[in-house]
């Protein structure tokens, strides 16, 4: 089998690490924004408004979030919209793509409790579904979760008894590697598909993504296994992945020149490429945090700033994490 093939069944098959709910946070295997801090959907809210502003997306727009989890960062963009500029709850609409019933219905179960049936939710199993006039579509850490193949020397991983043997070739593969100039690590798969479903989705749109990862690709392999906050190194000689296959997350860092150009190759434009302390200092979020110190006080402000700094410092996400975004205009 493909390493690939495993990876997807490892993620997303019958018994995959995904299909079953998962705690992210301090209870889990790993951190995200969205866990950190409110003010990361904070951020994109203002920024949504600023497009609608702009005259780029209308008021009545689609705000969908593909890969939503529980329903946090949908529901956080939700709140500080209704902070910053409540009648557009009037006009825009909330979608997420999502594949997993069970997950539709805990983000459901969330919208609820958080809003009533003042904001109602819809949801698609794919980009593939939509034909929308217009989108803002937003994505936290989903392409460090596709399938991707392992190339070493020009040939690619497959899985014997528990380990990666490198022994098959893949034209595909080793031309993308020469691309990217990459003797060995990650080539990933989907994002070619991926950018031309979302062309189909919407006529006009923004897509904003943050994931962790380079422009370049790295030169070696950064494939790893997270569980309970701690990394595995998938080519651990004493480790038989059998063991640990579905229990635990699987992630590699992004080139995002690969998804740059997958992008293009569908004729969508890049617009923004920054860390992500960066993007969000850019899109408001000291702006916000001073105006919670104005109008909740300097103890709420303490208390939100300190969780929101992993967002920003070098040290935590800001650096290692970056946001690409793109446009299609009609």
């Amino acid at each position: 089998m493909k390493f690939s093939e495993y990876m997807y069944d490892w993620l997303y098959g019958q018994d995959g690490y995904y299909t079953k709910y998962k705690e992210i946070g301090k209870e889990g295997d790993f951190y995200t924004s969205v866990s950190t801090s409110k003010y990361f959907g904070g951020s994109i809210a203002k920024h949504i408004i600023s497009l609608i502003d702009e005259g780029f997306l209308p008021s009545n727009t689609t705000i969908c979030e593909i890969g939503a989890h529980k329903g946090y960062l949908s529901a956080d963009i939700v709140q500080f919209i209704y902070t910053l500029r409540p009648e557009l709850l009037d006009t825009l609409s909330f979608i997420t793509v999502e594949k997993f019933d069970f997950l539709q219905e805990t983000q459901d179960k969330y919208f609820e409790e958080s809003f009533g049936d003042v904001v109602k939710l819809s949801h698609v199993r794919s980009l593939s579904e939509l034909n929308l006039e217009s989108a803002f579509f937003i994505a936290n850490e989903i392409f460090d979760a596709f399938s991707c193949e392992l190339i070493y020397k020009d040939k690619i991983g497959t899985m014997k008894e528990g380990k990666i043997i490198f022994e098959e070739e893949n034209a595909w593969v080793s031309e993308k590697a020469k691309k990217y100039h990459k003797d060995k690590g990650e080539i990933a798969l989907g994002y070619e598909a991926f950018a031309l479903e979302m062309k189909s989705a919407a006529k006009t749109f923004e897509f904003m993504t943050y994931d962790y990862g380079e422009m370049q690709a790295r030169p070696d392999f950064s494939i790893r296994i997270y569980k309970e906050h701690k990394v595995i190194p998938l080519f651990d000689e004493d480790l038989n992945l059998s063991d640990v296959f579905c229990d635990c997350d699987i992630t590699y860092d992004v080139c995002f020149e690969h998804l740059k150009d997958a992008y293009a190759e569908a004729d969508i434009e890049m617009t923004s490429y920054k860390t992500q302390a960066l993007a969000l200092i850019d899109m408001g979020l000291l702006e916000l945090l001073e105006m919670l110190k104005e109008q909740g006080g300097e103890e709420m402000y303490t208390y939100e700033i300190e969780r929101a700094k992993p967002l920003f410092l070098p040290d935590f996400l800001g650096e290692r994490f970056k946001m690409m975004s793109f446009r299609q205009q009609a």
